[in-house]
C-alpha cells in the first residue's frame, strides 16, 4: 500500500474540516456514528479515511474509519472523487436531498 504525502493529506484535511464540516458530519452519521454532533476528518490513505466524531449527549469521541467506495486509490484526484461518492451515499442513506459540487 502506498500513502499520500503529508502535504497532500494536510491540505485535504484542512479543506474538509474548514470548508465542509457539515459534509463530514453527514458522512460520519451515515457510516458509523449516527448520534454524532460534529465530526472532523483526521487521516486518509489509499484505502480510506478516518474521522473523529463527537457523540451526544456524553460528548465522548470515537473514530470512524470508512473505506473508499471504489477500493484502493492511487492519485490525489481520486481522493476528491471518493469523498464526493461517500457524501452522496451518506446523503442517500440518511434521506437527504442529493447535492452536487462538494469540493
Amino acid at each position: 500500500m502506498t500513502t499520500f504525502s503529508a502535504d497532500v493529506v494536510g491540505a485535504i484535511l484542512a479543506h474538509m474540516n474548514n470548508d465542509h464540516p457539515e459534509d463530514n458530519l453527514v458522512i460520519v452519521r451515515a457510516f458509523g456514528a449516527p448520534d454524532a454532533e460534529r465530526a472532523e476528518m483526521i487521516d486518509l490513505d489509499t484505502l480510506g479515511a478516518t474521522w473523529s466524531a463527537w457523540l451526544v449527549p456524553e460528548d465522548e469521541r470515537t473514530q470512524v474509519v470508512i473505506p473508499w467506495p471504489a477500493g484502493a486509490i492511487e492519485t490525489r484526484a481520486e481522493i476528491r472523487q471518493q469523498i464526493v461518492a461517500l457524501y452522496d451515499s451518506a446523503s442517500a442513506a440518511l434521506g437527504l436531498p442529493p447535492r452536487h459540487g462538494v469540493e
